[in-house]
């Protein structure tokens, strides 16, 4: 990749995060990190190809793919199904970014390409997967088919007040299912909508009336629909908002010279943390779900 150096390309960027890592001793971060370098490494040698660059990020890894953009989704896929024996959070984006040699001469990457693939993936909930506009709008253009792989989430927004409109690739496709080929249609599922709180919006998933039905009552409840109601296969997809009441329902606990954060969602408490961050507190560790309450610990010394 020395050859590249310096250029400005439009790659796929896959990033992982693992979750919980820092909150971990020394001995069982080195065992979590052996089994993620073990998975990424098998995840990889799916491919023939070889021109990536695989950027260490300490808690996780990011992986740019020169070449097609189905790289990136088939390594995602890969790495989403070993996330059962270790916790990440998957994100892929396609955007510009720059390979440079940093201080050990070794390719680098930087760029927005990069940096979105990192916030795509901080929207996603454990073992989850999803994908930015920009590589939707790539990938399924290589094939109709692969739409089938996703799920519109809506429109989300990132710490930094930048919109991305967001896909989950859908968890009841496996990596060893070739989207390019058709598989008879399962039997429409019945009952009640499933409605999955995915941190910044509620998805929903059923049949097409318990999809509609579901959306309306929540709408009703005062959430904002970001998508339609689409078909995935034989089920039904649409995401909203949380109520207002949901969205903004953040407590703050003064424990010592910490504040303990706790809310409904990951976004509202994220949303609260950035509060205080921009007031000088500092967010210790990562904001995690104890108890179905979302839960963040900020520093408050300056």
């Amino acid at each position: 990749m020395v050859e590249e150096s310096g250029r400005t390309l439009v790659c796929s960027v896959l990033f992982l995060d693992l979750i919980g890592y820092s909150k971990r001793a020394v001995a069982e971060q080195h065992e979590v990190k052996h089994q993620f370098n073990s998975a990424l490494t098998e995840a990889l040698d799916l491919l023939k190809r070889r021109d990536r660059v695989i950027v260490d990020t300490g808690d996780g890894a990011a992986v740019v793919f020169l070449g097609d953009p189905e790289d990136a989704m088939i390594v995602g896929m890969a790495m989403r199904e070993s996330s059962g024996r270790v916790a990440m959070r998957l994100g892929i984006n396609l955007g510009p970014v720059r390979l440079i040699n940093d201080l050990n001469d070794q390719t680098n990457v930087i760029g927005d390409g990069i940096n979105v693939a990192q916030r795509i993936m901080s929207f996603a909930e454990p073992g989850q997967l999803l994908v930015s506009h920009s590589y939707f709008e790539v990938v399924t253009r290589v094939s109709d088919h692969y739409k089938r792989l996703f799920v519109r989430v809506g429109m989300l927004q990132d710490k930094h007040v930048r919109d991305h409109d967001i896909y989950l690739v859908d968890d009841d496709i496996r990596l060893n299912e070739n989207p390019l080929t058709p598989r008879p249609e399962p039997a429409a599922p019945h009952g009640p909508a499933k409605v999955v709180d995915a941190g910044a919006a509620l998805m929903i998933s059923g049949s097409r009336a318990a999809v509609e039905a579901a959306l309306r009552d929540l709408v009703a409840k005062g959430s904002v629909a970001l998508s339609v109601p689409s078909q995935v296969g034989a089920r039904w997809y649409a995401s909203c908002t949380h109520s207002g009441s949901k969205q903004t329902e953040c407590t703050v606990e003064n424990v010592g010279l910490k504040r303990v954060i706790t809310g409904p969602s990951r976004q509202a408490v994220a949303d609260k943390v950035a509060d205080l961050v921009s007031f000088g507190a500092k967010l210790v560790g990562e904001i995690e779900e104890l108890d179905g309450r979302w839960t963040a610990v900020c520093d408050s010394r300056r």
